[in-house]
């Protein structure tokens, strides 16, 4: 059940909502620019935090006593509800009013690995200094926030979190309900913090089909793998998906074993670093200006050496010592924050 209509079914007065990337119902495509609207069940008004403007105004909370945080996240820097927790976070400095986060479980929680971000990359798919996969959940992440001084002018947020009972980081966690319209499956949300780094290159995650972020290919690559897939239009997933309507090729990660993901505790940066050696036309590969589907692997990655670095030919190892010492020194870091271990 969605929080608001739990809320208004227990009597509780919601003057209003906000909603996030993909909308407040969840049912907009990625990267859709959002508009105010009513909500359909409820009635109450739903103000568009992924359109005209990212963060609640003065007018907004007039009427608010208490924001509340409710969303799932999947424990990534790139994934855009951890951003509209801090703009939320912003706004209630701004407006002298409490956010109570629900914490939920981080389907990825067992995960920390990645670049911290270089902060001269921050935009909206990378707004604080963590690496790709963060090792938190939202009310730990909303700690650290404040706790670091994340916040313009080292402001602080009255903040409280409703923590989880029984948790702990390393607990297996099947969301019963998608996050988003392209993670409709567990093995998804689990091949994300990977797969999500193509988005920034040439090749197809999977967008247009029904299987997204499970597969990886592109119609180049026809000859080099014997799996294929062919991206359409699909409303509410990806209306205008990279390589509309041509035959792609190249891994179905459908069936990959998770358990060797999990048990390594790294993102697979060899997928990129295959398929860019695979790749015929190779100064396409990173080339955004080709695709407005093609995003910036600098801003995705959140450093500007890995695009140079898989050109070079580095291997997994020696890029992975380049994220040296600043991903240690976050885990040290992250230690403060923890609610659960």
């Amino acid at each position: 059940m969605h929080l608001v209509d739990s809320l208004i079914g227990r009597g509780i007065k919601v003057v209003k909502a906000f909603g996030p990337e993909h909308g407040f119902r969840g049912d907009a495509s990625a990267g859709a620019s959002v508009k105010d609207a009513t909500d359909a069940k409820t009635g109450i008004p739903v103000i568009s935090l992924y359109g005209s403007k990212s963060k609640p105004s003065k007018e907004d909370l007039a009427n608010v006593d208490v924001l509340i945080y409710d969303i799932q996240d999947v424990g990534c820097r790139f994934y855009t509800y951890i951003n509209v927790l801090g703009k939320l976070m912003e706004a209630c400095t701004e407006n002298n009013k409490e956010l109570l986060v629900l914490d939920r479980p981080n389907p990825n929680g067992y995960l920390i690995d990645g670049p911290v971000l270089d902060m001269r990359l921050k935009s909206g798919i990378g707004a604080y200094p963590i690496p790709v996969a963060h090792g938190l959940t939202v009310g730990e992440l909303a700690q650290m926030i404040n706790g670091e001084g994340w916040l313009p002018n080292k402001a602080q947020c009255k903040l409280k979190v409703i923590p989880i009972a029984n948790y702990h980081h390393g607990m297996a966690y099947n969301l019963p309900v998608k996050p988003s319209p392209n993670l409709n499956t567990q093995q998804s949300v689990l091949l994300y913090p990977s797969l999500c780094l193509f988005e920034g290159t040439i090749i197809s995650q999977g967008r247009g089909t029904l299987f997204p972020f499970t597969i990886l290919g592109a119609p180049l690559l026809k000859g080099k793998y014997d799996f294929s897939f062919k991206p359409e239009s699909i409303k509410g997933m990806a209306e205008t998906p990279l390589h509309l309507n041509q035959v792609c090729y190249g891994l179905d990660l459908r069936n990959y074993d998770m358990s060797q993901l999990v048990k390594e505790r790294k993102i697979n940066i060899q997928w990129m670093i295959d398929l860019y050696k695979a790749y015929p036309d190779k100064p396409k590969f990173f080339d955004k200006t080709q695709s407005n589907q093609i995003g910036d692997i600098d801003k995705l990655i959140g450093v500007y050496d890995f695009k140079n670095q898989v050109i070079a030919g580095k291997t997994d190892a020696e890029i992975r010592k380049t994220w040296e010492p600043g991903l240690s020194q976050y885990k040290q870091m992250r230690e403060k924050y923890l609610l659960y271990p």
